[in-house]
């Protein structure tokens, strides 16, 4: 019989490991997943929910914050913000604003905008006139002999037609305000096509420095005016609408082309100005002007006459 006491002791030990469904590790992840997925919930509802000129506000305000925050706007803030983003862009106005904070001069903007919106439009009308008249000289075998004699250029005050003098094809008779047969029918071909843009016209006549002087009187001032006129009148046979003519004046010698050589023939024109709006507003502006002193006369003989008739009674 063996000794108890040589027998090796046995010792087992178990070992616990948490896991499974039982574990509580994945309800940390969970939860972290679903903060995740609330947060990109709310991400989208706010970009569903935000207008256009606020996420252009903020797009601009990640690709340059500096200039955003230097500029000011309503894109990298709320309205209550020390500092404004957004800049003056008006697609950014319609931002986070309170009661109260809308700038009054805000209509201002809008107005200054949608005049420089009609003043595009009108350049490129104006421009396209232009090209339409030089696409009808080249078509025309009439208008196309005197190409070299048709001006046309863009100015501040709209598009400018100019028919000027060759050395040996005047637009006029010598000294006199009677139009060549070919020039009668530049003019009708001109009018006819001015009347289908809505701009009104002015006209100018110009002479070189030719001194022209008659026994009564009569200088290159008033032939530039009379050639002006006479130019005007052919326009409106050729198709041109009379209440569309605002202004026609002659000017003699005071604005030559060829400032160098003040006897050149091309100094001797007629310049037709299709105008635009501003030119036109303050040609209106003018006349207005000028009519309030003549009222204000009228209006003081009458009242001198209801006195003087006072008296006499």
């Amino acid at each position: 019989m063996a000794d108890d006491g040589a027998r090796p002791i046995v010792i087992k030990r178990i070992k616990k490991v948490s896991g499974g469904h039982h574990g509580g590790a994945w309800k940390i992840a969970y939860a972290d997943f679903v903060t995740a997925m609330m947060a990109f919930f709310l991400l989208m509802w706010l970009l569903g929910s935000t207008s256009k000129g606020d996420l252009e506000g903020i797009s601009e305000f990640f690709k340059n914050p500096l200039k955003v925050a230097m500029q000011g706007g309503s894109g990298s803030g709320d309205s209550s913000s020390v500092i404004k983003g957004g800049g003056e862009d008006l697609t950014r106005r319609a931002g986070q604003v309170k009661k109260g904070d809308i700038d009054p001069t805000s209509k201002t903007y809008d107005l200054q905008a949608a005049k420089q919106a009609l003043e595009r439009q009108e350049a490129e009308r104006l421009q396209s006139l232009k090209t339409k008249i030089e696409s009808i000289i080249e078509v025309n075998p009439m208008l196309k002999k005197y190409k070299n004699q048709l001006l046309l250029d863009i100015t501040s005050e709209g598009l400018r037609i100019q028919i000027v003098d060759e050395k040996n094809r005047p637009m006029f008779a010598l000294a006199k305000a009677e139009l060549q047969p070919y020039t009668k029918d530049i003019l009708h071909v001109i009018g006819m096509v001015l009347n289908e843009v809505p701009n009104k016209v002015g006209l100018s006549g110009h002479t070189d420095s030719t001194p022209y002087y008659s026994e009564a009187g009569y200088s290159n001032w008033e032939l530039s005016a009379d050639r002006a006129n006479a130019s005007r009148r052919e326009m409106v046979l050729g198709g041109l609408g009379e209440d569309k003519v605002l202004r026609v004046v002659g000017l003699a010698a005071a604005a030559h082309l060829d400032r160098k050589d003040p006897f050149n023939p091309v100094n001797r024109r007629i310049s037709i100005i299709v105008m635009n709006k501003r030119t036109e507003e303050a040609v209106m502006r003018d006349a207005a002007s000028l009519e309030v002193p003549a009222q204000d006369a009228q209006a003081a003989a009458m009242a001198t006459a209801g006195a003087v008739s006072g008296q006499g009674k």
